[in-house]
């Protein structure tokens, strides 16, 4: 379909709102949801779901209650959520990668009293430790106990409920959070990003403004819902926007979801740039070929991976850039002929922006957002529950990043990743860029640490065996590249630490790092 001009008006309503005018828009039978269990749902049963479910659990919390929810992507999670909105609950999403330690530092920063999970889910993932660490401190839910208690009279409420919506749901301002995400924790306890109704149904709203996107295409979404790219990007964006979303609980089962790809003709491809290495690398010929297009974000894309999925399957790969308080998407390309390697797209539409100098960086600045799909802003351990705003609602990204004449953002880095290397600044992920062009099936992850001559000096972990500098040196002189972008020593690693969310663990990639020069000095 058209691109939907943005309209700042049609994000002043809640995320359950937004699904039943999706439900009118599109029809009540269209299929809208499928998880690894392949019983499609369409947006009637999505509503009548929801209004069933949230009703069991709005009988043992209060209206505005941050409910803690702990489940991997599928359908009866995306129906417990969409439920929880329909009475004015708030979903806490919880990182299950975390550990124990920072999911108990999310649930008191967020107030969370109740946790939401499946016994299904737990047990798949090996995850009954987290259970024996929480189930003390706070009430742990089954959603199987929900279902098996659901009577007849519960199943005729809910369709009565869902032929008159508006009047069974509760009223939502859409100003009032509607989702709580959490930050890594790598610096800390991990804070609470809270983005409203508004924030989510806005970026929705921008991203529909953007970006071509047809009610025809089938989404597939294996990130995890507890991250804002798969819970915005790969579930709300294509269910607002009547596109079938497919979902899987993890990345990491490559040939698993090459294979489903393929079976349920998904066209779309929501990944990071390590996950869409793999299933370039695992599929065979023929088994992507149903996709239009992968949408990329987390991480910088690699060459590799952008020439292996349009040699082997046509595919491009639409890269884009956002952050969890900005619900999260700033800026994104398009798979047209306006897609523009190398950048991450042009802003959304709606998003203001600044960018504020940095010394000893040219070309660039931090950037600074506000917009509609800017958060409300944080809760911190040391202030349970509440909300710190933002000064002015401008958010800090954090990221040094350039905009062409055209408005393209090319990213140069995270302002905490350069090193300051006699007094030149350089940039860690270029050191990184540089050593996937010349090792492109490896991971590496380029730290600062301290140098008594020249301040700091750039130290290269790779997963590559017998990497040499050499060979880094060769391909700096062939293409121009000073000799400051490359790193100062490399140390191979077993593998490259990672995050949940496929995202490098920068944090302990650095005490890896130190770690290894203490043991050599």
């Amino acid at each position: 379909m058209p691109i939907v001009p943005y309209d700042f008006a049609r994000t002043r309503r809640s995320i359950f709102d937004a699904l039943l005018d999706a439900r009118t828009r599109f029809g009540g039978k269209k299929e809208i949801l499928e998880d690894a269990d392949r019983a499609p749902l369409t947006f009637d049963k999505l509503v009548i779901g929801a209004f069933v479910m949230g009703r069991k659990i709005a009988a043992f919390t209060r209206p505005g209650e941050n409910v803690g929810v702990l489940i991997a992507n599928s359908v009866g999670g995306m129906v417990t959520l969409f439920g929880l909105g329909a009475f004015g609950r708030t979903p806490a999403m919880l990182n299950f990668t975390a550990g124990p330690k920072n999911i108990r530092a999310a649930c008191e920063t967020a107030q969370v009293k109740t946790i939401l999970t499946a016994r299904r889910f737990i047990e798949q993932g090996n995850l009954a430790h987290l259970i024996t660490a929480l189930e003390n401190d706070f009430k742990i839910v089954y959603l199987e106990d929900l279902r098996e208690s659901v009577s007849t009279l519960d199943k005729m409420r809910g369709l009565a409920d869902a032929s008159l919506p508006h009047m069974a749901k509760t009223k939502v301002d859409p100003d009032a959070p509607g989702v709580i995400l959490f930050t890594s924790g790598t610096e800390g306890a991990p804070k609470g990003v809270v983005l409203t109704h508004a924030n989510i149904v806005a970026n929705v709203c921008q991203i529909a403004g953007h970006v071509d996107l047809n009610p025809d295409d089938i989404v597939f979404n294996p990130l995890p819902i507890f991250h804002c790219f798969g819970l915005t990007g790969g579930v709300y964006l294509p269910v607002l926007n009547g596109m079938k979303c497919v979902l899987f609980p993890s990345p990491l089962q490559a040939k698993t979801i090459v294979g489903l790809v393929k079976e349920t003709k998904s066209t779309i491809l929501f990944a990071t740039d390590t996950f869409c290495f793999q299933y370039a690398r695992s599929a065979a010929d023929g088994d992507l070929n149903s996709l239009r297009f992968v949408v990329c974000g987390a991480e910088r894309v690699k060459e590799e991976t952008r020439s292996t999925m349009m040699q082997r399957f046509g595919v491009p790969i639409v890269e884009g850039y956002g952050a969890t308080e900005a619900a999260p998407v700033i800026a994104v390309n398009t798979p047209d002929d306006k897609n523009r390697p190398g950048t991450v797209g042009r802003l959304l539409p709606g998003i203001e922006w600044k960018l504020e100098s940095i010394p000893g960086i040219m070309g660039g600045g931090r950037l600074f957002v506000r917009g509609p799909n800017v958060m409300a802003g944080y809760i911190r351990i040391d202030d349970p529950g509440v909300l710190e705003p933002l000064p002015g609602g401008w958010h800090d990204t954090g990221d040094v990043v350039a905009l062409d004449s055209d408005g393209y953002c090319v990213i140069q880095g995270r302002v905490k990743r350069f090193a300051k290397i006699g007094g030149e600044m350089v940039s860690l992920m270029a050191v990184e860029t540089n050593a996937a062009a010349v090792w492109p099936e490896n991971g590496h992850v380029a730290v600062a640490v301290s140098d008594p001559r020249k301040g700091e000096q750039v130290l290269l972990l790779t997963d590559r065996p017998n990497a040499d500098r050499n060979e880094l040196l060769a391909f700096a002189k062939t293409t121009g590249l000073s000799e400051l972008s490359l790193p100062r020593r490399i140390v191979q690693v077993p593998e490259i630490p990672l995050l949940g969310t496929g995202k490098t663990d920068y944090v302990a990639a650095q005490k890896l790092a130190e770690e290894t020069l203490a043991l050599a000095a």
